[in-house]
This record gives structure tokens, sequence and C-alpha cells, in this order.
């Protein structure tokens, strides 16, 4: 079965499409993916995991079609980032 498998770094987006046997889990379509060897930072005990933006176990059983996300940590102190939802307000004096 033909499944997809998305990684992006800070610099680059990857998107593979590769064939799967039938009961692979999302762990076996990152592995076979090499994006373990390509991106050495993913971590799968840390990275979280999902299809389609649903966060997902690594021991989910894929079907036809999935698209495997793996995401990066959040890294954003929200105490030091300034507000970026301001709807284009200005401050006034």
């Amino acid at each position: 079965m033909l499944v997809g498998v998305a990684y992006a770094d800070k610099f680059k987006q990857t998107w593979l499409k590769l064939d799967v046997p039938e009961g692979s889990t999302i762990r076996d379509a990152i592995e076979r993916s090499g994006l373990l060897n390509q991106f050495p930072e993913i971590d799968l005990e840390v990275n979280k995991v999902g299809i389609f933006g649903k966060i997902s176990k690594l021991d989910a059983k894929l079907v036809d079609g999935n698209r495997v996300e793996i995401y990066r940590p959040i890294i954003a102190d929200p105490e030091t980032v300034e507000r970026r939802d301001r709807g284009g307000e200005l401050d006034e004096d």
C-alpha cells in the first residue's frame, strides 16, 4: 500500500511516498522512509507523530493513502516571544 511520510526542519521540507506492506505501523513507515538517517535530530521517543494532522501513536496501523507526519518540538517560550495575533492593531501614544 502507498503512504506518504513528511518531515520539515527549519530549512527543508521532505515528503516521501513509499510502498509499505499491509499491516504496517507509523513506526514501520518512518523507519522504511530513511528520514531517521537524513535527519538525525528526529527522536521518536521525543517527536510527536500523526496521520493527516491528528496525533497518533507509533504503533497505529496505516491504511493505503495515509500521510504520516513527524512533528518538531515547539521551542518558542510564550513568555519571551512577542505576540503575533494583534490583528494589525497599532499602539497609540
